[in-house]
């Protein structure tokens, strides 16, 4: 259930929403949002410091010695127009919190405030790390962070994030111990051929023919040469090539993403993009570069943890609302913290179909039900206190 602590502060916590969906800044450039978390971190009396251009990170230190746990919320919105008519509708044009963010960095201020009427009480600390950039990956905020020590200073034992979910109705929790969210890699493939008229196609080496039967041929490597009870996604989404109907050209490029929940499966799509690139090359008689960016890596909950979570979620929310759900190809780079440290990434129900708030994420009539920020700032609060309340910070025995 929601205590009432939490339930006072639900008018605040809903004009916090709004305020960042109103005003909605993209990847790195988060000026505005950066300076107003910052001022409410400052205004509890926490320890504030900033990191990765506009990332803020509030540090909470107990009255006794104990574990560090660490709390993330994203902050960035997407390059998206709006479409809602409602009242705190974005005023940057072609820019839109299409996925929640708002509402992930409104729980956690709330949480923050929360948790420090608690201070005396904690035998521990807690990081409350606001991240730029998730949606805009390469680089994406999390590794930078990382590289500038947000998980030190004090060391970070454990790792714990929420994303609002519009695939579940307002009043569910989404676990999914162990691989949860997929590896997203880029490719991009250049075939280089040799130009001319398109009336005289044997004086020319056709990138284009190659990039037909390449596209193609890319779908067996899921289909053919990765195990049917693994998970795995080739989607090709630009191709770009010629200036002319009549001109066969000198180039054709091909741009896609590959998606996975296990390196060893990650790894083997990577070579066989290669070994398929190069057979065809050679077929048509044509040179081909490949480039490959690795993106998030597997996003992996920890079991025990995972189980943790489920009790705490059990508590806000009611056993038979707590949702084990499969996972997802889309990608997201909380990954990065959780290859450091173990922890828990998981879902809180946003939609409400009564309502007509279920549309999808990146959707530009995306909204979300407010009620599901109680729940998510509630497990934020329960979390902490659960694990550094008058112990040692360790899961207990019957977790």
């Amino acid at each position: 259930m929601i205590s009432h602590e939490v339930l006072s502060h639900k008018k605040e916590l809903v004009e916090l929403r709004r305020d960042f969906h109103m005003y909605p800044e993209v990847g790195f450039e988060l000026h505005r949002t950066a300076q107003k978390v910052q001022e409410y971190l400052e205004n509890l009396g926490l320890e504030v410091k900033r990191m990765a251009k506009t990332g803020v990170v509030g540090i909470l230190r107990g009255s006794k010695a104990g574990k560090t746990i660490m709390l993330r919320a994203d902050m960035d919105a997407l390059n998206l127009q709006e479409l809602n008519d409602v009242p705190y509708r974005s005023k940057a044009d072609g820019v839109m919190h299409a996925c929640g963010h708002d509402g992930h960095t409104a729980m956690l201020l709330l949480a923050a405030k929360v948790l420090k009427d608690h201070q005396s009480e904690l035998c521990g600390n807690v990081k409350f790390v606001f991240q730029p950039s998730e949606e805009k990956f390469p680089p994406g905020g999390a590794l930078p962070m990382i590289e500038e020590g947000v998980l030190e200073d004090p060391r970070v034992d454990y790792a714990f994030g929420i994303h609002l979910w519009n695939s579940l109705e307002c009043g569910k929790v989404g676990l999914r111990p162990g691989a949860m969210m997929a590896a997203a890699d880029e490719f991009r493939i250049v075939l280089k051929g040799k130009g001319g008229h398109g009336a005289l196609p044997h004086q020319c080496k056709d990138p284009v023919v190659a990039a037909a039967q390449l596209i193609l041929a890319l779908q067996t490597i899921v289909s053919r040469k990765i195990d049917p009870l693994q998970n795995a996604v080739l989607s090709v989404g630009k191709i770009q090539s010629g200036s002319a109907f009549n001109i066969i050209p000198e180039y054709a490029t091909i741009e896609g993403t590959t998606r996975s929940l296990d390196e060893t499966v990650r790894q083997t799509i990577k070579q066989e993009i290669q070994r398929i690139t190069h057979g065809l090359a050679i077929a048509n008689d044509v040179d081909f570069e490949i480039e490959h960016k690795e993106g998030t890596a597997v996003l992996h909950n920890d079991e025990a943890l995972s189980q943790f979570v489920f009790e705490v979620a059990k508590d806000v929310v009611g056993e038979k609302n707590v949702i084990f759900v499969p996972p997802t190809m889309g990608g997201e780079d909380m990954s990065f913290f959780l290859q450091k440290v173990p922890g828990v990434f998981y879902l809180v129900g946003s939609a409400n179909t009564e309502k007509g708030i279920d549309k999808p994420h990146h959707s530009p009539y995306f909204d979300i039900d407010e009620n599901s920020l109680l729940i998510g700032t509630q497990m934020h609060v329960e979390i902490v206190l659960k694990l550094l309340r008058e112990q040692d910070g360790s899961l207990s025995k019957d977790n």
